[in-house]
């Protein structure tokens, strides 16, 4: 039977009626935010006992591998079930060819190896991207002209992917949209035994503006300078190419999948979500996060929309969010339980 509004006339439905009480809303709320379904983007630096804030992420820091140990266990208590681990790179680290990004004893795979000997319980996931370990910025491998090689970058994701297993990861998570990569990482990766190692592709990465405070946060802005993306990350006005690159994703061995940026994309979540019924992730960016807390300083808004924006994220599809608000969602949930 199709639903028609016009069957439900008031004053025989009244739809306020099941909002009068906090248990009737309860009762009959349709999206549930748990703290299970956050993830907590962390920034790994070298060094010990060392702590930067990021300016233009206020509450967010870079730390070394021995405090990034005492923030898991935070994380752990408050139930959050991962850490999404981002390296920031040493500028003396970093090349024409990003050979330091599968270093096996390079910053993440250390940090990798340190989270999973404390905590095992606490999922680790990792980036797999060049453009911490570029001198210009980019997401792989550059021409004369400066133009982004596909083929000869996804031969180091590769070798990266496989130096993050061999650490420990339990998730690879692939964020440099080049083609075919995640074939040859799954091939890679059953090829040396790592049947187990999940793989989050960043299937609707977005060449959008909202990814600059992270470009502070692992020091890759200043390498890229005025230049961008366009050439791999999708374009924003674009929605039926999605599908195409999830379903591409898909076919090669993904096991979960990203949309990226969060809010400002949730008609990209849902039609993904609704078209493939798989594990759809969703990244809440440094932008999304930049703004609320701005506004939650200045008084323009209060803390309550924390919960509001991941409510929306989940409504509109995401099995899981990758959030800066990870530990203030986990400790409000708490509370309003």
């Amino acid at each position: 039977m199709s639903f028609d509004p016009a069957n439900r006339q008031f004053p025989l439905s009244r739809l306020r009626r099941l909002r009068r009480d906090d248990f009737s809303r309860r009762l009959v709320r349709e999206t549930r935010l748990t703290a299970d379904d956050l993830i907590y983007p962390v920034f790994v630096l070298e060094g010990e006992n060392q702590r930067e804030a990021v300016a233009s992420m206020p509450g967010v820091e870079r730390l070394s591998i021995d405090l990034l140990l005492e923030e898991a266990a935070e994380l752990v208590e408050l139930g959050i079930p991962a850490v999404a681990l981002f390296p920031v790179t040493p500028l003396a680290c970093k090349s024409l060819d990003a050979a330091e990004a599968y270093n096996p004893d390079g910053l993440a795979q250390r940090a990798t190896r340190a989270l999973k000997q404390a905590f095992p319980q606490l999922g680790v996931i990792t980036d797999v991207a060049l453009d911490p370990f570029t001198t210009h910025g980019q997401d792989g491998i550059i021409d004369e002209a400066g133009y982004v090689l596909n083929d000869v970058t996804v031969e180091a994701l590769v070798r990266q992917t496989l130096s993050h297993a061999e650490a420990g990861a339990d998730i690879v998570a692939p964020s440099d949209m080049m083609d075919g990569r995640v074939g040859a990482m799954r091939r890679a990766l059953e090829e040396a035994g790592h049947i187990n190692t999940r793989i989050l592709a960043y299937s609707a990465k977005y060449a959008s503006a909202y990814y600059g405070p992270f470009r502070d946060a692992v020091g890759s802005a200043g390498n890229l300078g005025k230049g961008n993306k366009a050439t791999y990350q999708m374009d924003p006005a674009n929605s039926d190419e999605a599908l195409h690159e999830v379903a591409q994703d898909l076919a090669e061995g993904a096991d979960m999948i990203m949309v990226k940026p969060g809010m400002p994309y949730l008609d990209i979540v849902h039609r993904v979500k609704e078209t493939f019924k798989v594990p759809t992730f969703v990244y809440q960016v440094s932008g999304e996060y930049a703004m609320h807390q701005a506004a939650i300083a200045n008084g323009w808004l209060s803390d309550a929309v924390i919960l509001e924006s991941l409510t929306a994220i989940k409504r509109a599809g995401a099995d899981a969010i990758l959030t800066y608000f990870a530990k203030t969602a986990a400790r409000q949930l708490r509370q309003s339980n």
